[in-house]
C-alpha cells in the first residue's frame, strides 16, 4: 500500500492521548463516523485487531487516516 491513505481529507492527533491501541483505535472510529465513513468501520477494526503487534496497528492507522 506504500504511503497512500485511505481518506487522506481525515486527520487524527493521537500525540498526547493515552496510548492504550483501542483507545486509538476509537479516535479513528469516531473520525471515520464523523466524516461520512461509518460504513467502513467493521473493515478498518478488523485490521488493526488482527495486527501482529502495536506498531502494526499504528501502521494501518496511518494507512487509513492523516495521523498527526
Amino acid at each position: 500500500m506504500g504511503n497512500c491513505v485511505k481518506h487522506p481529507a481525515i486527520s487524527v492527533s493521537l500525540t498526547g492521548q493515552d496510548g492504550n491501541i483501542f483507545n486509538l483505535m476509537g479516535i479513528v472510529v469516531r473520525a471515520l463516523r464523523t466524516n461520512g465513513f461509518g460504513d467502513e468501520v467493521d473493515d478498518f477494526v478488523s485490521e488493526v485487531t488482527s495486527s501482529k503487534s502495536y506498531h502494526e496497528a499504528l501502521a494501518v492507522m496511518m494507512q487509513w487516516v492523516n495521523v498527526n
